[in-house]
């Protein structure tokens, strides 16, 4: 069975030493250097095809960890966009039966997002991966709309990825614990996956799916919260003036993938609010290591094998336009 991974992450030399030399550098950058992570994620080529061997993954979509460029000047990232999408996608071309690329776009640079979009769908990107803030504009923000129009038109998923809270949101939560307790809270442990639910029920809220019906958007981990605060939520859609329930945007223009997190009773859950043609598999690269024999497991919990076919492949090249 062919098995595709759609959050499959690396990092750009270049790009790290902008993001490092800011006045306030992202401290989840940290990330990227435990153990041998800033080894695999730099690694393009023979070592991470070796990994996937090792997990039975027949493609990777590679993606660019947090934050991209967003923290970056306008200026910074739209050349650092532009280099980072260059260099993904000539990847690509030295492992065409391997490899997927989702591009990096300049969102500090709101008029500059469609052109380099479109650029990169020209180049062979297959979707894109943005996060759910720039300094302090939202996802949502107006400014942002032509780029929403343009996805759904051009027919590229994008993929709201977390990146770590505010630093008004930080000191308001996740302050006061010791610092590594308080850098992962505000991440892996709580704040970086309800930031995103917050980024995606944020766009939902300002009708983006209404004036965009086409428009897909993949969610991690399990939808990041989300999926399991629909009865909640759905209280939102008539005070919101929209057109149809937050639910039915859920099922209807959201993909959710796994990130590596193979736990059966989140499959059961995810099952209970949406279907499995939304469901798509991935590992979070390099930052989960599932096994061969963990992720095999974890597919004999799909009822058929059709579902477990399009959980492992048929979804993913569906909404990404792969050919298998």
């Amino acid at each position: 069975m062919t098995l595709i991974a759609i959050e499959e992450h690396w990092i750009a030399p270049g790009l790290t030493s902008a993001l490092k030399a800011l006045p306030r550098p992202d401290e989840s950058l940290a990330f990227n250097e435990m153990g041998d992570h800033r080894h695999r994620l730099e690694d393009l080529g023979e070592e991470r095809i070796a990994a996937m061997d090792a997990q039975g993954i027949d493609i990777s979509v590679l993606a660019l960890t947090p934050p991209g460029t967003q923290p970056l000047s306008a200026e910074q990232a739209r050349h650092l966009s532009r280099a980072a999408n260059d260099t993904a996608i000539a990847a690509v071309g030295k492992n065409p039966t391997r490899f997927r690329a989702l591009s990096t776009l300049p969102m500090s640079s709101p008029g500059h997002v469609v052109d380099e979009l479109v650029r990169a769908k020209g180049l062979g990107h297959v979707g894109t991966m943005v996060y759910g803030r720039s300094g302090d504009r939202f996802l949502d923000d107006p400014a942002y709309d032509e780029f929403f129009a343009a996805a759904a038109e051009l027919g590229q998923p994008v993929f709201i990825h977390p990146q770590i809270p505010s630093d008004a949101v930080r000191d308001a939560s996740y302050r006061g614990l010791g610092e590594l307790t308080d850098l992962a809270l505000a991440t892996f442990g709580w704040g970086w996956h309800l930031d995103t639910a917050t980024a995606a029920l944020r766009l939902i809220l300002r009708g983006t799916f209404d004036r965009h019906p086409a428009l897909q958007i993949v969610l991690g981990h399990w939808g990041e919260m989300l999926l399991f605060w629909l009865d909640r939520a759905d209280s939102l859609s008539r005070l919101a003036g929209l057109q149809r329930p937050v639910s039915d945007c859920i099922r209807t223009n959201f993909h959710i993938t796994a990130s590596g997190m193979l736990n059966p009773a989140l499959l059961h859950h995810a099952l209970s609010v949406t279907t499995v043609d939304r469901l798509i598999f991935s590992t979070d690269y390099p930052f989960q290591h599932p096994t061969q024999d963990e992720i095999n497991s974890f597919l004999g919990h799909f009822t058929s094998d059709e579902d477990r076919q399009k959980f492992s492949s048929a979804n993913a090249a569906a909404l990404f336009g792969l050919e298998l």
